[in-house]
């Protein structure tokens, strides 16, 4: 398992995982394969919570970074933060974020579709021209659900959710996290993709599903 200690350490024993499986992990609703991966330094900021919740978001998001073997940055060039963290009890108060529609196009009609879903996250990617990553929006309603959690896993969720760009279905039904001994560990088998699909010898985006067979591969050599 790969989890977060109070100092932030990264620990990991081994896990393999199937080609198929891995595919699944990538494989969207309408039956298309797309993995992508940060192309630049991840730059966090969190808005809306206490210090001692950015403080273990900000150790979740450099634990799940250093495992992938990627980097962190203190600014991004073309957005000064390019992975921003929005907390709110109603998704209303999304349309008061000065300047959030700039970054947010259509903000409107998303909070309306939020609302109407009950949703209590989201998540917008942004890429690169070469399709890598270049910045993730996360918005979270604070509901019963998400503040029963409690930061230490909500941080860490939310962590992996962003360092890739998942499936639509990946984690419908099966958290990328499990609880050994009351603390939140990433699925091993979660942990190795994570790290396979960072290795330098697979392309930052990947839209065949052929790459389910390298990564599943790597994660084997990674070991």
């Amino acid at each position: 398992m790969v989890g977060v200690d109070q100092e932030g350490d990264v620990m990991a024993d081994g896990a393999t995982i199937g080609a198929e499986a891995v595919a699944a992990l990538f494989t969207r609703g309408d039956g298309s394969y797309l993995c992508a991966r940060w192309g630049r330094p991840i730059v966090p900021v969190v808005f809306g919570v206490d210090d001692a919740t950015l403080a273990v978001f900000k150790g979740a998001i450099e634990a799940v970074v250093a495992l992938a073997g990627h980097r962190m940055a203190e600014t991004d060039m073309e957005l000064g933060a390019n992975l921003m963290v929005f907390f709110c009890r109603d998704w209303a108060e999304l349309e008061a974020v000065p300047h959030l529609d700039r970054l947010v196009p259509d903000l409107a009609p998303l909070v309306a579709r939020l609302q109407a879903a009950e949703a209590n996250q989201y998540r917008i990617f942004r890429f690169d021209g070469a399709g890598a990553v270049r910045a993730c929006f996360v918005f979270l309603r604070m509901d019963d659900h998400l503040v029963a959690a409690g930061a230490e896993t909500l941080a860490l969720s939310q962590a992996v959710q962003t360092i890739l760009l998942w499936s639509d279905r990946a984690f419908v039904g099966a958290s990328p996290l499990a609880l050994i001994g009351g603390a939140a560990v990433i699925r091993p088998e979660v942990a190795g993709v994570i790290r396979a699909a960072y290795d330098p010898v697979l392309p930052a985006v990947a839209r065949d599903a052929s790459h389910a067979l390298r990564v599943a591969a790597r994660v084997g050599v990674l070991q």
